[in-house]
């Protein structure tokens, strides 16, 4: 249970963050990292709701699915079964945090509006780089019929944004990791054998709908060598079509110059450590997009699909302020999209695109460091709090 200070000297130490989970793993996988961060970096008591364990474990084994109620990594987890419950003033911590629109229970909302000291209230919306978000970053929603505001915090990629979440010591384990020579003995780990790791290195992170079956096509028809390294379960269709049999961790075949090696879905850390032992990456949804622009290598990105194409238009944004971009890395995440004016060819776009991998990762160096200028998003949203506090009546 939470504690209601009526005037404590730090008013924010305590948080509920509530996630529930709709694209497999992208929700959960930002609001977990979110979690962790703002209980080992800022000292804050953490409980995180969620409703799906299972998702959960996929990026976390140490998850227990059947638990009420768990502790892992210093944060408390909440299994939320639903909107029912009773709540008092009591147990409601110093900031509420909704991921992505998600309705919390009216109960714990009722009970907000009793706390003696009212909790700071956010709505912790989706990463887009159209214009439109830097207008209602930070905007106020005063509650229809209670005395409480929630506001709107956006993630983003300028200073008119609340930025990109980063951990403190991130950049500096991925340069020890890159300096050390670590990334071989990282990959021996996962199976991935010398040859494997001599050839281009991809690693596939995708939704189902995405057109593998055209890319390994060009892939295999390349005139060098290329690595894919895919975790188990995703895209399973193309890959057990590739493969001639079932997907699981350790399977692996080359077909042409082409070879797809399974992995074992990885924890968090170490999917880090995956995208910077590659040359490519390719991910999707917004956690992996984040983590592919802090690994400082080139990435192709394939957005969670919305109705009437809203997606191709979030996509369009990003490419026209990504400075690395080249023609060929635009032509790429359009077609991996579905967002192409024309019939793809594969094989070419594969040929210009690999042919720009060296400029582009230069380029991908240069916009991480772009991109730290911009501050942390959870340091930034608890700046932004702390002054919502004090200009409080």
């Amino acid at each position: 249970m939470h504690q209601d200070l009526s005037a404590p000297a730090n008013p924010l130490k305590t948080l509920d963050l509530f996630c529930r989970v709709v694209d497999n793993y992208g929700d959960i996988g930002i609001c977990w990292r979110l979690a962790r961060q703002l209980a080992h970096e800022h000292g804050i008591a953490v409980r995180l709701w969620v409703d799906d364990l299972k998702s959960f474990r996929r990026i976390w084994p140490e998850v227990d699915t059947e638990a009420d109620v768990q502790q892992l990594a210093g944060v408390t987890v909440q299994h939320w079964r639903g909107q029912d419950g009773a709540f008092t003033a009591a147990d409601i911590p110093d900031i509420v945090i909704e991921f992505f629109g998600c309705e919390i229970p009216p109960a714990y909302v009722e009970a907000m509006a009793q706390r003696a000291v009212k909790p700071v209230w956010f709505n912790l919306e989706g990463l887009s780089a159209e214009q439109w978000v830097e207008g209602c970053h930070t905007l106020p929603s005063p509650h229809r019929s209670l005395k409480l505001t929630k506001y709107f915090f956006f993630p983003g990629f300028n200073e008119r944004t609340g930025g990109l979440s980063f951990e403190a010591d991130l950049e500096a384990r991925r340069q020890a990791f890159l300096q050390q020579g670590q990334a071989a003995a990282f990959l021996s780990g996962l199976g991935v054998t010398p040859p494997e790791q001599e050839s281009l290195k991809v690693s596939l992170f995708c939704y189902d709908y995405a057109p593998v079956p055209e890319l390994f096509a060009a892939w295999q028809a390349a005139s060098a060598p290329v690595a894919c390294l895919v975790p188990d379960s995703v895209a399973r269709e193309a890959v057990e079509a590739f493969l001639g049999s079932p997907m699981q961790p350790g399977a692996s075949f080359t077909r042409g110059a082409l070879t797809v090696r399974v992995l074992p879905f990885v924890p968090q850390t170490d999917y880090d450590k995956l995208l910077w032992s590659c040359d490519l990456n390719f991910v999707r949804g917004e956690d992996s997009i984040v983590r592919a622009q802090w690994a400082g290598k080139p990435f192709i990105w394939n957005i969670y699909k919305q109705d009437k194409n809203l997606h191709h238009t979030k996509l369009n944004a990003f490419l026209k302020i990504y400075d690395p971009a080249t023609p060929a890395l635009v032509e790429a995440n359009r077609a991996w999209n579905g967002a192409s004016q024309a019939d793809v060819d594969w094989q070419a776009s594969w040929q210009a695109l690999r042919a720009d991998l060296p400029a582009l990762t230069q380029g991908a160096e240069q916009w991480l460091h772009k991109m730290l200028a911009n501050g942390d998003f959870m340091a930034n949203l608890l700046t932004f709090a702390r002054r919502l506090v004090v200009e409080a009546p």
